[in-house]
């Protein structure tokens, strides 16, 4: 099982006896490593954790913890500059030393997720600020198919 996202094409596809293809929005500042560069990182990489299981569809979070607040227009009006993380976050970690994982390239402690995005997010067009976006019913099934560990190759 392995999930592969192409930058170029602002796709995600996952094999897993099967072949499951998303369309994803990632960093609107194109690829990079760096910390504050807010660009989506390279390379290989692994889910490190899986949150939010069980919680309703539009579940806001910050720092990895539901808020209680569920996402909507209303909300969204109230908050215009807010970056949304909804549903579900698939945290990944870097597998590269010096390139993506350790020191001021660091995935993980970038926090960089595939995480929701409210349905309005316009997929296939870079948009995030650093993270893989998805529109939700897309990410919930995603979510049901992996497993922490498995192997994310980020690449343009």
């Amino acid at each position: 099982m392995n999930i592969d996202i192409d930058l170029t094409r602002q796709q995600l596809t996952l094999e897993n006896g099967q072949r499951h293809v998303y369309a994803v929005s990632t960093a609107v500042n194109g690829a990079g490593e760096h910390n504050g560069s807010h660009c989506t990182p390279r390379g290989r990489h692994r889910i490190r954790a899986r949150i939010g299981a069980g919680q309703p569809v539009n579940t806001v979070f910050r720092g990895r913890r539901p808020t209680g607040e569920i996402y909507s227009p209303a909300l969204a009006r109230a908050e215009p500059g807010r970056d949304w993380i909804l549903t579900r976050i698939l945290w990944l970690c870097g597998e590269q030393p010096g390139f993506n994982r350790f020191g001021a390239v660091d995935t993980m402690r970038r926090y960089i997720y595939i995480h929701g995005a409210p349905d309005a997010a316009q997929m296939g067009v870079p948009g995030s600020i650093g993270c893989i976006r998805m529109h939700n019913d897309d990410l919930l099934a995603l979510f049901d198919r992996v497993a922490a560990g498995t192997p994310v190759y980020i690449h343009e």
